[in-house]
Formats: C-alpha cells, sequence, structure tokens
C-alpha cells in the first residue's frame, strides 16, 4: 500500500486544525460556540499572517467569513424561526390531539401511528418542534395508563430523527451538505431527489423501533419523581417573646441560615409591607413565607414565632395541605426563554408563579431547592420539576411558551396556528417545486410570519441558535480551507489507499460508516461539512459520480443513534424518559446497523457502481 505524498504547510496546518477542532467539539466542559469561534479565529488569523497562494491567486483569511453570509446558514436559521412559530402557535395541536384520542383506543398501533406521523412531519419541519409536540403527549398517556414513558419516548426521538434525512430541508446537515455539493460543482439537488433511498432505509427503521426497541428498554422511572418535598406557603405570627421580633429581616434570614423566604410582610391595620433587607419585624407581625414542611418548622423554632396555615395552627392534627397544587416539569427546549440563563436572572418565581423544587442534568445527580438551583445556568435538555396551582400550570402549558410535562394532554393553541401552518406548507410547496430556493422561500415565510403576528421578534430570537450558527460558519470554514489547501484531497487520497482492492460499494459503504461513527462523537454538521469534499474527491479519484459518495456522507451523518450527545432531541427525551447512557447505546447501535446496511446495498444498485 502506497501512502501518498503529504500536502503543503499550509494543508497540514488545516488537517492539524480539523484534529484539533473534532477533539474540542467533544469536549462538553467547552462551550460548542467557544470552540466553533476558536476554530474560526485560528483559521482567519493563520492565512492572514501566513497568506497562502493557490491557482496564481490569494486565499483570502476574510473569505471564512463568508458562512455567515452562506445560503445553508441563511436557510437553517429561516427554518428555526418558523418552526418556533408552529410551536407557539400551536398550529400542530390538531395531530397531538387526534393522537392522544388514538392512544385510549389501541396502544401498539398508536405507537405506530405515532413514530409515522413524527417521521413525516420532520421531513419538513426541524425535529425539536415535533419532539416538543409529542413529548407530553406520551408522556400524558404513560402516566394515565402506569405504564413507563420510557418504552415510547426513545422510539419516538430516533423516528423524528429517521424521517429527517429524507428531504433536503429535514435537518440542518441536510442543507448544508447539499449547499457544499453545490458549491463544489455538483447540480443542486431537489427536495425529494434522494427520498426513496431514505424512505426505504426508514421505513425498516421505523418496524424496528416499533416492534423491537420498547422491548429492548428497560423500564425506567421518572427521574424527577419524588426528588424534592413539596413546598408551601404559610404564615409565621411574631409575638412579643420572638426571637425575630424588633429584628430586622437580614438579621432574621442570618438566623435562619439565610434560607428564610419571605413573601409579604402583614402589620396591624392591614398594612403590607414588601421584605426589604432592613425591615424592622414588630411583635403582631405576620410573615408570609414559602418552604417545604421541614424547613417552615425550623423558622418556626429558631425565630420563635407561631406557624399558621389558612388560619390554622400547624400541627400534628393540622399538618400542611396542598389541595391545589400540582407538581410538573419543564424541559428546556431550544428557543425557550430558559436556554442559556439561569432561575434568579429570569425572576422564574415571579414571573410563572412557580416554585423549583429540582433540577435534572443528563448524566448529572438531581440539585435540589437548597442547593440554590437558581443560580445554574441551564442548558437544553434540562428538566426542572416545578409546584404551582394547577390553573397556573395549565395555563402555561396552555400558553406553548413552555414545555411542561404533567397528566394532561393539554396542547397549547392560539387563534393564528392555521395561519402559521399554511405559512409553513407555502414555504415548503414553493422551495418543492423550484419557484423559489429554501433560503429565500424560508426567508419570506419568517416576514409573513412577523407580519401576520404569528411570532413576536422576541420569539423569532430565541428560536436561533448561537450554537448552530457558530458551528455552521466554523465548519464551512474548514470545509473551504480543507478544499483549497488540498487537505480533502490528501484525505481521500489516505482512504482510497487504505481500502486498496476494495470494490466501489465497500468503499462508499464504509466512507458512511466513517461519518456514522463521527456523527455520534462530535457535531453532526461539522462531520457532515467536513466529510463532503472529501466524498467529492474520493469519487473523482475513483473516476465514478460524486452524488452517491456525497449521499452517504449525509446519511451518515445523520445516523445521530448511539449517543445522547449526538442530537439535541435525544438530550430532550433521555431527560423526560430517564433514559441512561446505556440506553441509546442498546438500541442506537441496532438502529444504526439497519439503516447503514441498508444505504449500503441501495446507494450502489441505484447508481450502478
Amino acid at each position: 500500500m502506497e501512502l501518498p505524498a503529504l500536502p503543503d504547510t499550509h494543508g497540514l496546518a488545516v488537517l492539524l486544525l480539523v484534529v484539533v477542532a473534532l477533539a474540542l467539539f467533544t469536549r462538553e466542559r467547552i462551550p460548542l460556540e467557544t470552540s466553533s469561534l476558536a476554530v474560526l479565529v485560528l483559521l482567519t488569523a493563520g492565512f492572514e499572517l501566513f497568506p497562502y497562494v493557490v491557482d496564481g491567486g490569494q486565499l483570502h483569511a476574510i473569505d471564512f467569513f463568508s458562512g455567515f453570509g452562506h445560503e445553508a446558514l441563511v436557510a437553517v436559521c429561516a427554518l428555526m424561526i418558523a418552526g418556533q412559530a408552529l410551536v407557539r402557535t400551536g398550529a400542530l395541536e390538531p395531530v397531538g390531539r387526534q393522537l392522544a384520542r388514538l392512544w385510549s383506543i389501541s396502544p401498539m398501533l398508536s405507537l405506530l401511528i405515532t413514530l409515522l406521523v413524527g417521521a413525516l412531519l420532520s421531513a419538513f419541519v426541524n425535529n425539536v418542534p415535533i419532539v416538543v409536540l409529542l413529548l407530553p403527549i406520551l408522556v400524558s398517556v404513560s402516566l394515565r395508563n402506569n405504564q413507563p414513558a420510557s418504552s415510547i419516548l426513545m422510539p419516538m426521538g430516533f423516528a423524528t430523527l429517521v424521517g429527517g434525512m429524507s428531504t433536503t430541508i429535514g435537518t440542518s446537515t441536510n442543507l448544508l451538505v447539499v449547499s457544499v455539493a453545490s458549491d463544489m460543482g455538483l447540480p443542486r439537488f431537489s427536495m425529494f431527489h434522494f427520498f426513496i433511498p431514505a424512505a426505504i432505509a426508514g421505513g425498516l427503521a421505523i418496524l424496528f423501533l416499533w416492534l423491537l426497541a420498547p422491548r429492548m428498554l428497560p423500564r425506567r422511572e421518572a427521574l424527577m419523581e419524588d426528588t424534592s418535598p413539596r413546598v408551601f406557603t404559610a404564615q409565621l405570627h411574631v409575638d412579643e417573646e420572638s426571637f425575630a421580633a424588633g429584628k430586622t429581616l437580614a438579621e432574621a434570614n442570618e438566623e435562619v441560615g439565610r434560607t428564610l423566604k419571605i413573601i409579604q410582610i402583614h402589620r396591624n391595620g392591614g398594612v403590607v409591607l414588601t421584605p426589604l433587607p432592613d425591615v424592622v419585624i414588630k411583635p403582631g407581625d405576620l410573615l408570609s413565607v414559602k418552604d417545604t414542611p421541614d424547613n417552615l418548622k425550623e423558622m418556626e423554632t429558631v425565630l420563635g414565632a407561631k406557624l399558621y396555615t389558612d388560619d390554622k395552627r400547624v400541627d400534628e392534627e393540622h399538618p400542611l395541605h396542598d389541595e391545589d397544587q400540582q407538581l410538573a416539569e419543564i424541559v428546556v427546549t431550544q428557543g425557550s426563554p430558559l436556554d442559556g440563563t439561569t432561575l434568579s436572572r429570569l425572576r422564574f418565581s415571579d414571573y410563572y408563579q412557580l416554585v423549583t423544587l429540582a433540577l435534572h442534568r443528563a448524566g448529572a445527580t438531581v440539585r435540589t431547592l437548597r442547593e440554590e438551583v437558581g443560580s445554574v445556568r441551564l442548558n437544553v435538555g434540562d428538566v426542572l420539576l416545578v409546584q404551582g396551582s394547577r390553573e397556573r400550570i395549565a395555563e402555561l402549558k396552555r400558553s406553548g411558551e413552555l414545555l411542561v410535562l404533567d397528566a394532561t394532554s393539554d396542547l397549547p393553541t392560539t387563534k393564528r396556528a392555521p395561519l402559521a401552518l399554511l405559512i409553513m406548507a407555502a414555504i415548503v410547496v414553493v422551495a418543492a417545486f423550484g419557484i423559489l430556493p429554501i433560503a429565500i422561500s424560508a426567508t419570506c415565510g419568517v416576514l409573513l410570519m412577523i407580519i401576520t403576528r404569528c411570532l413576536s421578534w422576541r420569539d423569532a430570537a430565541q428560536a436561533l441558535s448561537t450554537q448552530v450558527i457558530l458551528i455552521v460558519v466554523a465548519s464551512l470554514a474548514l470545509g473551504m480551507a480543507l478544499s483549497k489547501t488540498g487537505g480533502a484531497h490528501y484525505l481521500a487520497q489516505l482512504f482510497v489507499s487504505v481500502s486498496a482492492g476494495s470494490s466501489p460499494t465497500v468503499m462508499l459503504s464504509g466512507l458512511m460508516l466513517v461519518m456514522a461513527v463521527l456523527t455520534n462523537i462530535v457535531s453532526n454538521n461539522a462531520a457532515a461539512v467536513i466529510g463532503t469534499p472529501i466524498a467529492v474527491s474520493i469519487a473523482q479519484q475513483l473516476g465514478l459520480p460524486a452524488e452517491p459518495f456525497v449521499l452517504a456522507v449525509l446519511f451518515g451523518a445523520n445516523m445521530s443513534y448511539a449517543t445522547p450527545m449526538a442530537y439535541k432531541t435525544n438530550l430532550l427525551v433521555m431527560n423526560a424518559g430517564g433514559y441512561k447512557f446505556n440506553d441509546f447505546v442498546r438500541v442506537g447501535i441496532p438502529l444504526t446497523l439497519i439503516v447503514w446496511l441498508t444505504l449500503s446495498w441501495l446507494l450502489p444498485m441505484m447508481y450502478d457502481i
């Protein structure tokens, strides 16, 4: 086996940067946005300080910023905003309501229909809104039937990933691969260009997710269940003998370990005082407090006050009660007001009138009320256990502002839902018939969503993900650098040399498998953009059409099944279903093998290689 000659200094530097970038993208402690920006800075600064001349002209460092104006990024951002409009208006509510009714008739048939609907919708709409639609329905069904949600949430999440790979707009990965391939001279793919192989492989995957996956998953209970005691509102009556009498709120708070949560101070004569630190507590004051039963009793003892609720002294015969209180889980999703901020900064308890009891994060222990949940920066996939009045939780669920999981199947809806659905359908139809490119039709659709008030600018801004934008731009820059410096050509030669003697079918299958492994470790967008120029170069060296090799990259980069961090919807279902890392491996690897082997047979046959 003769290895190819190494590329020049710039090419070697870019190859080294690719290795560094892929390593950075796997580090959970380093935000993906930071890693992406670092890669972009290294590329631009490096090529500016050490100019590179190619084909008689200089490769300008400023060209690496072109990703910010790339049509693929414009399309990805516009479709994210349009998808957010579907969530906020409840445009998919009729679909969800019909699915909820079906579950009471035939759970087995309903699971199949749910998987098919999820896959079909994900072919045209970003996966996240579909999972956001289906999660509360399936959680509600599992609670009502006293069955674990873990048997159905993961199959549902994977079904949306399978459906998303069937059209050019199904995922951001598809859009990027198609756009990069077009930039490299390949004919532009139509929306349904690769639908047939994706549908065949997807059909087999759906059968596996329907018949086998639920039986392969162990019973997992909701991780947030009973993780923290309930919170109650009560009153502490201060008399002459109380320690708190004559003390400031700050002094009283210091005495109980800085855990005093006072809502209001009621003073004789109907005066209500704001609980400022320098307010002096007087005999006869009623302190409205909110905390767990144990903490309230501790405050009663330490402050020497008497604990009351509903004008009754709290004791063994009259314990605290919570008839109107309800527990619910709130999942942090992409575009949520909670994403990337803290509960304290958002003033969550004041704004939503809910008390946060606990926080669960994938791979981390549950943080409880006493551990300052309010100061933790929230990420996509985090789950909050909250408590509030039934009316408040129902109202929050109907608003569609947050993804709420509880025992009801109520779904958010507004009078603008049909209009939002019509605009989204127009985006897809106009692009499908080639009237306008998807980047333009989606941008027009976003403008219509704003004008018709299906979406506010605040919602649109929340829908945009800094992480997605920067990883796309950094990946496009890396792909350009690989292509221009000969790095992609070298990697293609290396791949052909290592697989020398193998048939083109084996090479295509091997490339797809490499991408499938890579996409479960690093960002699927990064894997796809870096892999596309390599695939084109491999095809050129073999003297074969580039299209099937580009599709091998596209399909491989979509196989984000084997790890929870491979795709953002995996994290959503992981926390909601109480899954462990090994559960994804147990179901994800067989699913990857099914899709990979099917496409490894279909693509060579369809393209006669």
